[in-house]
């Protein structure tokens, strides 16, 4: 599976704990990433300074669904279950 067009799903839904460009302090749960361009795609994708958390997002239909609304839905549900 590649990622949906126009999704940025996981750029948003989950926290992201570690530093990234743009973003010293991580990303809370549910913030755009300042990385996340006007298409809705990753600025950092393929960069070596692509925090190893996003690196490690692979879409697949478990993860993505069938939609943007299911992916966010299910990203959502996996931080809320992740959550100290």
């Amino acid at each position: 599976m590649e990622c949906r067009a126009r999704c940025g799903a996981c750029c948003i839904a989950p926290s992201i704990n570690t530093p990234l460009p743009g973003m010293p302090h991580g990303k809370p749960a549910g913030v755009r990433c300042v990385n996340l361009d006007e298409g809705l795609r990753c600025r950092l994708f393929g960069d070596p300074s692509r925090p190893a958390f996003c690196a490690s997002l692979k879409p697949c239909v478990t993860m993505c669904g069938d939609s943007r609304d299911e992916a966010m839905s299910i990203l959502v549900a996996l931080e809320i279950a992740t959550a100290p």
